[in-house]
């Protein structure tokens, strides 16, 4: 989330589309009411008529996987009817730059961007790039009337987003799209904020960065980033998601979003010049330009202090992606299943469930040599050898189950959707034998170092050299009991020698106060840059309990502590003009007095963009602005309608492109295994299904399920389908059916319910299903995963699964 919960309720529109907030995060929806009351609209999209729909002002359904189609048509309105705002959009993005004028859109080459090679399905990116001056800073066109310029590149490439073509696409009735194009589009008002709350209904698509991608667009148009009740704010699964990924549960990334090194960066400096990010332009503070200072805290933080910079503090030791490398979720199943992986942690997880196309997951773990399984409950992964398809007298897997304590029964932090870090104390003692994750790993730990330094091993450095100073240790060097803020206070870093820096004298252990304080010379450890701030001089900040609110519009600064820095809303110097003057002065979030900001942390201490000496808003970005046009992006620097992989139409409407050119598939240059057909405008398949959460049950239900009371609410798996597709299947309330995809089947109870309505496409007409996914065979007579039925594709940027649109047929069950 660009901004935080409680800032929901400051918003004058709050558009809800990929989520379901009212069920699935219901502590938000508060916040969402609360904005209601305060006259706010309330607009709703999804393919089914949810609790969230039925408190919104505005309803409109679309099929699902058309989200691009439905934003790039608000996108043409919203240009067509001059609503954005160009005082915002001239300051504070990169509306004004001038592309390269070989570039090339879909409009032009059929759905595909200049530089495609079909060969290696991916882009040559030569013709993506700016014209630059002689000092290589980005030629502007401060009107935006050049026709290379981004903004009049926009208008093209969303000219073909006529509201006929979009509800031809999505099956949305042009009359709702008009009606909440123009609620949306109000918003681009100085004074008014609308923002957007999504969820795994965007992401989980072959095209879910570009869905997020179109919606960032509108907020950039509309002058809705950084500002209060504003922002793109993403509804996480869970209460630590987004502390978890800041702490690098992702292959790609170390702690703070730092790249992990990969074999071509052979050294330390290599690393550090080959990855950071590099600007000529005066006026960008280029925030990543710091690299230097956090990789080599980090590293710090991470082995033996004794090694110096000839060691390169320990760089070598940190583990390598091979070049070209990908160990994302995806694809560590699809090595696995090939036999080319022999163990596997199963974390807090359980992926024969969670993980599309979860027989082709049940399968792969059967060709592991071992597997610990580490949660508070048996479950489909832990059992995976008794369930359904399995002979377990075939399968060699060797399994281990250690039971782990649930988080009211250890203490720690966790980090929410909003970036808040919040203290958690310990409520009551683990039962049994279980302990908290940190003594299992302690004792992991403490184990494989012994084995290493009275055995010796391949590469025994990292793990001998491995800092473990997390509390007292006995004479094998054990740490007896783990304390947890140990391990907060090296999250934050600390001075290893005596050192000034900024003008301020401090000694050696004295913990580093921000990471503006953080050094490249190995003076300072930091195990995760983004938290330095969290646990410093002060105390534990993430503990903090304040209801003290100076800004009046829901900061709370006192509460709690919020990376970076406790600034509470990212990009808020996007949210004053040149001059530093608030545009909503009603809701400020910060403020130019002369001589000094005031309200929230700023985004950057710099003064105001109208004074000499200052930088840019969007500080993390080489060019300092916000990106309208991204030529990171994997399928094009901007967004584009692509079918899902598997759909009922033969074609895209927009091109004779018909799905994602640059997506993830898993069979290219080896055997196409039979779990990875995929099956579009099959008859055998005829309706598109969706898969989401219920109230009653979290994640896969391996918590939820083995609460009786809330599995009696919920027992079993069911589909929901419309009462026009029930009649024409004779399928009646409460009767078991079959539903089935290319992949797999499971049995459910039908649900039959005017929540779906049939979709009228290009003349057709479009059924869509819809599944919780909480459900699996260890638990007795409550259904089985409804990722049996989904794809193994992923996006091209991040490789999430596309599980949110696929096609399936649903059968009554006879008998």
């Amino acid at each position: 989330m660009t901004n935080h919960w409680i800032d929901i309720r400051n918003a004058d529109v709050i558009l809800i589309m990929g989520a379901n907030p009212a069920e699935n995060h219901p502590v938000s929806f508060r916040y969402v009411l609360e904005a209601k009351q305060h006259g706010a609209k309330v607009l709703s999209v999804d393919p089914r008529f949810t609790r969230t729909s039925s408190k919104a002002d505005v309803y409109a359904p679309l099929r699902s996987g058309t989200d691009i189609a439905f934003l790039g048509g608000m996108i043409k309105y919203i240009l067509d009817n001059d609503l954005g705002h160009k005082e915002y959009l001239q300051l504070h993005t990169n509306a004004t730059f001038l592309v390269d004028p070989r570039f090339q859109m879909p409009g032009e080459l059929d759905g595909l961007f200049s530089g495609y090679n079909l060969d290696k399905r991916s882009y040559d990116k030569a013709t993506w790039g700016f014209q630059r001056d002689e000092n290589g800073v980005p030629k502007i066109d401060p009107e935006m009337q050049d026709p290379s310029c981004v903004f009049q590149l926009l208008k093209k490439q969303f000219a073909r987003y006529t509201p006929e073509v979009v509800s031809d696409i999505t099956g949305t009735p042009v009359e709702k799209l008009e009606e909440i194009y123009g609620i949306y589009g109000a918003s681009g008002q100085p004074g008014k904020a609308a923002t957007i709350m999504y969820a795994m209904g965007w992401t989980q698509h072959t095209v879910g960065t570009q869905n997020i991608r179109t919606m960032a667009i509108i907020q950039l148009l509309l002058g809705n980033i950084g500002v209060a009740g504003g922002g793109v704010n993403a509804l996480r699964g869970e209460s630590n998601v987004q502390g978890s990924t800041d702490h690098c549960l992702l292959f790609h990334i170390l702690p703070g979003y730092l790249p992990t090194p990969h074999a071509g960066l052979k050294d330390l400096s290599t690393y550090i010049e080959k990855t950071t990010p590099t600007t000529t332009d005066p006026r960008s503070a280029n925030w990543w330009g710091n690299r230097s200072k956090y990789i080599t805290s980090l590293l710090r933080a991470h082995f033996d202090q004794a090694l110096t910079a000839e060691d390169e503090f320990g760089y070598q030791l940190l583990p390598k992606l091979d070049e070209g490398q990908n160990a994302s979720w995806l694809m560590l199943f699809d090595q696995m299943i090939r036999e080319r992986i022999k163990g596997f942690f199963a974390w807090g997880q359980n992926p024969a469930c969670s993980g599309s196309n979860a027989n082709k997951v049940r399968e792969a773990l059967s060709k592991l040599d071992w597997m610990v399984a580490v949660n508070l409950f048996d479950n489909e992964t832990a059992s995976f050898w008794k369930g359904p398809r399995m002979d377990p007298a075939k399968i060699d897997t060797e399994v281990f189950f250690l039971p782990v304590a649930a988080s009211f029964e250890k203490e720690g932090s966790i980090t929410n959707s909003g970036r808040w870090a919040q203290w958690r104390y310990k409520a009551v003692e683990p039962l049994g034998n279980s302990l908290p994750d940190s003594e299992l790993m302690n004792e992991l730990q403490h184990r494989v170092r012994a084995r290493y330094a009275a055995q010796g091993g391949a590469f025994a450095a990292p793990i001998l050299n491995l800092s473990w100073d997390y509390g007292f240790k006995g004479l094998d060097g054990k740490v007896g009991n783990i304390d947890i803020h140990a391990v907060a206070k090296e999250i934050n870093g600390y001075f290893l020698v005596d050192k000034e820096v900024n003008g301020k004298q401090f000694k050696k252990g004295d913990p580093v106060p921000s990471f503006a304080f953080l050094q490249n010379d190995g003076s300072t450890s930091s195990g995760n840059w983004l938290y330095c701030n969290s646990y410093n001089a002060d105390g534990n900040n993430m503990a903090r309990r304040s209801h003290s609110d100076p800004s009046g519009i829901g900061l709370y600064p006192q509460w709690s502590w919020c990376w970076p820095v406790n600034r509470r809303i990212l990009y808020n110097r996007a949210s004053v003009n040149a001059d530093g003057v608030p545009w909503d002065k009603e809701k400020p979030v910060i403020w130019w007095d002369g001589g000094k900001w005031k309200g929230d942390v700023p985004d950057g201490g710099w003064k105001p963009l109208s004074q000499e000496g200052t930088k840019k808003s969007f500080i993390m970005l080489p060019d300092g602005v916000a990106s309208i046009f991204a030529a990171g992006m994997k399928e094009g620097p901007f967004p584009e309608h692509y079918e899902p992989l598997e759909c009922p139409i033969e074609k895209n409407p927009l091109s004779g492109t018909k799905n994602n050119p640059a997506m993830k598939l898993f069979y290219e240059g080896e055997e196409k295994l039979p779990e990875d057909v995929f099956f579009s405008s099959d008859q055998r398949y005829p309706f598109v299904a969706t898969t989401y959460r219920v109230t009653e049950h979290w994640q896969t239900g391996v918590m939820t399920r083995n609460t009786p009371w809330l599995l009696e609410m919920q027992p079993h798996l069911f589909v929901e389908m419309s009462p026009e597709l029930a009649k024409d299947r004779n399928i009646a309330q409460g009767e078991m059916v079959k539903v089935s995809s290319g992949r797999g089947s499971v049995e459910a109870v039908a649900v039959v319910t005017k929540r779906f309505r049939p979709f009228k496409v290009q003349g057709s007409t479009i059924h869509q299903v819809g599944l919780p996914w909480c459900y699996g065979w260890n638990t007795p007579n409550v259904g089985d995963s409804a990722n049996l039925l989904t794809p193994t594709a992923g996006d091209a940027n991040t490789m999430i699964p596309e599980t949110k649109a696929f096609m399936v047929n649903v059968e009554k069950l006879e008998g």
